[in-house]
């Protein structure tokens, strides 16, 4: 990793805006002008965390190996920065300097009803203070995204061989679930499980950690919210207004609403005749906040099949409306219509009289977050993100103006803009793209987004294919689809048909563009990107920081090639691996209302001996700290941690650095294929880092913690001195009370590229935290937690 003089550091945010285009990839980086309040380079002043991959820190840094619970060794830096052996611990490890504690976890029964529970795999977190200046006291929003093993062994993706082994519901919750996915009792707590927790915390200056006060607004916000209008149906669902006996189980009134024109145009027509009404919110992965204290919950994976039944039907009409029921489904079960899931949330903390409300005006695809640029006197602008293989990145314009930083009002700006698609130029330029009945079809061909990857290996991996909104009818009667996949092999066939159209040829009013945003954008060019999770806006510079999580083809896309790593082009083991990377994106227009745009890769992933590659994989969501610093969490795939698949017995996944394109066959045992996305094993569990962008280790990947073993670490939220995290799925898709130890080595790239075994032994399962808690072997559950410094301090680092 270069090192950046000062004069750098001080030109890259100080006249970013200003500055010359620069090469997509970049050598080299330089960071902010925010060099601490002396003025000066500064040191770390903790030790960083010691994970099992090679960084450049250990070479200069001492760091923190742990040996067990809240045990560990200092480790002095060395040129050698290879560890021969590892063992990971089953607890949320942090540096020696620091602490961290529960603050509320799943099944924690404190709402005004003790009936109703905190709701199960915490994601984002936000903080809303009841006195503005007092950031030790206010309440607490925590999304809550899905439900999976080891909640219950029907959870959907649950590996065939757990069917025998414990769950947790029972043990947390205190009934027993039927395993029975049909049954109402086991789709309504999946539901109810989902959707997000509102709850007060608050702290004194002894203890300086936060817990949860009783509070009549403490509330819960889920995925069957408002069950009870079904009363108003007569389409056969007037009778599904509960799930089971308990008081939470009972349909209430506490429904939704719409805004936009997608309310206002699509929902009139929807068949539950419920017009601008929505049962619940659910699937909700990241968010954002408001200066005016509201908070946005996005509503991701909502898309159901018969096998991740818990959601609801993706494809929609021509009007907009949803094709029909998905069977087998929560969709089905309670007559969720497709269309009115997708969506960006806004709800108000504070006031539980403030019916949320779902912002149409934003677009309906798998939203990951939402970054915003408030501006008094300017149009508010939005970013945003498609959480897909192949999804898009967003941006939203108002069409009025912000009036004050902290006027509610400014809500209604969500309901009236403008929604734009990035598309990227392989020369690092970019255009926004409206998203508008009359804006032209213009789809990028295969052969195109293909092309790097084709001139590399002579194919493309799963032939470039990319799903586009059908034009006319299909020539199979027995084909409803509403979209087809142009690949490689058929683009010259069904591309023409796309020329001189507009969307209006394809939609019946805007607002069936909104529903349908993910194949529109599609249609008019915009680019397909590698899964666009966490946006931030960079609180100086505006700059926009856009975590790219997985560059690798999937069923609903291939990302642009030409802007990102898609698969491994080679067999050098230190070949670019498609672990994703950071980019950001520069506008051009000094208020971000512009249609075009500057991009440049920030960090890769990869190994850092990977050329190119910066020592992480599968960047996820981002904070920036009081300091300027870029912090970021991995999502990297459960059923890769550390090289083991999942289920009862795991078997180790074959890791091979000669492995080209999605997968080859081994070069050791000619009877295995190695897969690319295998290589994530290499990294361990999921952890937290951050990109000082001042000091002497500006641009250096600082590990800071790692979560329990097949977690992910979601939602980072600073709050004054202290760090609010989730910790979400411990113990995923494994047994949780074997306490067995997995051994098996792992084939790991150096620094300097070379190649060396370790030997990793990592927990079967997970109890925390109830192994920190007093029963080691207890349920795993997923939490919110906090990390403060042990020496009281006025900022976290």
């Amino acid at each position: 990793m270069s090192k950046f003089t000062r004069r750098q550091i001080l030109a890259f945010f100080g006249a970013s805006a200003g500055a010359a285009v620069l090469a997509p990839a970049l050598a080299e980086k330089a960071f902010g002008n925010n060099l601490g309040t002396n003025g000066g380079l500064k040191p770390l002043n903790f030790t960083p965390v010691r994970l099992p991959h090679t960084l450049p820190i250990y070479t200069q840094q001492k760091s923190y190996l742990p040996i067990g619970i809240e045990q560990g060794n200092v480790l002095e830096p060395s040129d050698d920065a290879r560890l021969n052996s590892y063992t990971v611990i089953d607890d949320v490890v942090v540096p020696p300097e620091y602490e961290r504690y529960v603050i509320v976890r799943w099944g924690d029964r404190v709402f005004p009803n003790q009936e109703d529970y905190f709701g199960y795999n915490s994601d984002y977190t936000t903080f809303i203070p009841i006195d503005g200046n007092n950031l030790n006291d206010g309440y607490l929003w925590n999304n809550h995204e899905y439900v999976s093993y080891p909640i219950s062994t029907v959870a959907p993706g649950t590996p065939s061989n757990l069917a025998e082994f414990p769950e947790t519901y029972s043990l947390v919750v205190g009934q027993d679930l039927p395993q029975d996915k049909t049954n109402i009792l086991v789709l309504g707590e999946f539901m109810y499980n989902l959707g997000g927790s509102v709850v007060r915390i608050s702290r004194s200056n002894s203890n300086r950690r936060f817990a949860v006060v009783r509070d009549p607004k403490n509330r819960r916000i889920h995925g069957l919210s408002g069950l009870g209008i079904n009363r108003q149906r007569t389409d056969g669902y007037e009778k599904v207004t509960a799930w089971g006996s308990k008081s939470y189980q009972k349909g209430d009134d506490k429904y939704l609403i719409g805004t936009g024109l997608a309310a206002t145009e699509v929902f009139p027509l929807s068949s539950d005749g419920l017009g601008n009404k929505i049962i619940g919110t659910g699937y909700n992965c990241s968010g954002g906040t408001t200066p005016w204290g509201t908070i946005l919950s996005a509503e991701e994976n909502f898309q159901a099949s018969s096998t991740f039944f818990v959601g609801v039907t993706e494809p929609v009409n021509n009007n907009g409306t949803q094709t029909r029921y998905t069977k087998g489904t929560t969709g089905e079960a309670f007559g969720l219509v497709g269309e009115k899931y997708g969506w960006m949330v806004e709800i108000d903390l504070a006031d539980p009289n403030f019916r949320p409300r779902k912002h149409t005006a934003l677009g309906r695809y798998r939203h990951e977050n939402i970054a915003l640029r408030v501006e008094p006197g300017r149009p508010l602008v939005c970013y945003l993100g498609d959480d897909r293989r192949g999804g898009h990145t967003w941006k939203f314009v108002s069409q009025g103006t912000i009036t004050s930083f902290f006027d509610k009002n400014n809500s209604r700006l969500f309901e009236n803009g403008t929604l734009y698609v990035a598309r990227y130029n392989p020369d690092g330029t970019g255009e926004w793209i409206p998203l508008e009945l009359n804006t032209p079809t213009n789809p990028i061909p295969p052969s195109v987004l293909a092309s790097v990857e084709i001139a590399a290996l002579g194919k493309a991996t799963r032939n470039g294919s990319t799903p586009i909104r059908r034009f006319g009818p299909s020539e199979d009667p027995a084909d409803a689809s509403v979209f087809v996949g142009v690949d490689t092999t058929n683009e010259a066939e069904i591309l023409p048909a796309y020329k001189d159209k507009k969307l209006s040829d394809f939609y019946t009013s805007q607002g069936a563009v909104l529903v349908d945003a993910f194949l529109a954008a599609n249609l008019i060019g915009g680019t397909p990107t590698a899964r666009p999770e966490d946006i931030e806006v960079h609180p100086r510079t505006k700059e926009v920081f856009i975590a790219y999580t997985d560059g690798a083809p999937g069923s609903d896309g291939y990302p642009d090639s030409r802007i990102f790593v898609v698969s491994k082009y080679s067999a050098d083991i230190n070949a670019a691996q498609p672990s994703g990377a950071l980019f950001k994106i520069i506008e051009n227009s000094s208020d971000g209302t512009g249609t075009t745009f500057r991009w440049e890769r920030f960090i890769k992933g990869g190994e850092a001996g990977a050329e190119p590659g910066d020592g992480f994989a599968n960047i996820d969501n981002l904070a920036f700290d009081s300091q300027g610093n870029i912090w970021g969490v991995t999502d990297m795939s459960t059923e890769a941690h550390n090289g083991f698949g999942e289920g009862a017995n795991p078997e180790p996944l074959t890791i091979e650095h000669t492995v080209v394109g999605a997968e080859s066959p081994s070069q050791i045992d000619s009877n295995l294929n190695a897969r690319t996305s295998n290589l994530v094993g290499v990294f361990g569990n999921n952890w937290l880092f951050f990109v000082p962008t001042s000091g002497t280790n500006a641009g250096e990947i600082v590990p800071f913690a790692y979560g329990p073993p097949r977690c992910e670490m979601t939602g980072p939220t600073f709050v004054g001195d202290t760090l609010i995290i989730s910790v979400q799925h411990p113990c995923e898709n494994v047994p949780f009370n074997s306490q067995r130890l997995l051994n098996r080595d792992i084939e790991m790239l150096n620094l300097d590229g070379t190649l060396f075994n370790q030997k990793r032994s990592v927990p079967l399962g997970s109890n925390w935290p109830s192994n920190i808690e007093g029963n080691p072997q207890g349920a795993p559950r997923p939490a919110v937690i906090g990390i403060v410094r042990k020496q009281p301090s006025d900022r976290f680092v």
